[in-house]
């Protein structure tokens, strides 16, 4: 079983058509068994991001957001491994900001990230795979040793 651990960038994709959207489904359906994790700040910034794709000219419906909304937290509670947020992820987080370019959710993120890979591999796991959407975030990441995948590369 593989581990990853999935931005904000990239789990929206599940419930929203954009870019990379259809390789996120493959990777996050549950017959791959691959372990998803994700940081719970990802609950907020993913409401937020299906509220503005909902608000935005030529945006998603209502209906469409109530929905995706609706599966997504459902998912939460049986598909995703949740992490949360703890005073020991958010030091990290502040030692990350002054280090790499990175804003404040997102070096909450990686710093979630970076500390649950520290405990697979300690427990003998293979490490995770960092995924997101975001090039500075993906950079950050790999400036701290971790995999990384971008689903935009995979339209």
């Amino acid at each position: 079983m593989s581990s990853f651990f999935l931005d904000t960038s990239a789990i929206v994709k599940r419930y929203k058509s954009e870019t990379g959207a259809s390789w996120l489904q493959g990777l996050t359906d549950p017959s791959t068994s691959h372990r998803i994790i994700l940081s719970e700040i990802s609950l907020a910034e993913v409401a937020a991001a299906l509220a503005a794709a909902h608000r935005a000219p030529d945006g998603i419906s209502q209906q469409q957001r109530d929905g995706a909304l609706d599966l997504f937290l459902r998912h939460c509670l049986d598909e995703y491994d949740l992490v949360a947020v703890s005073r020991i992820i958010i030091d990290r987080a502040v030692d990350l900001t002054q280090n790499q370019k990175l804003r404040g959710c997102d070096a909450v993120q990686l710093a979630t990230a970076l500390i649950v890979n520290n405990v697979l591999v300690a427990a003998g796991s293979t490490p995770l795979t960092f995924v997101a959407a975001d090039n500075d975030l993906l950079a950050a990441a790999q400036g701290e040793q971790l995999v990384t995948e971008n689903p935009d590369l995979h339209p």
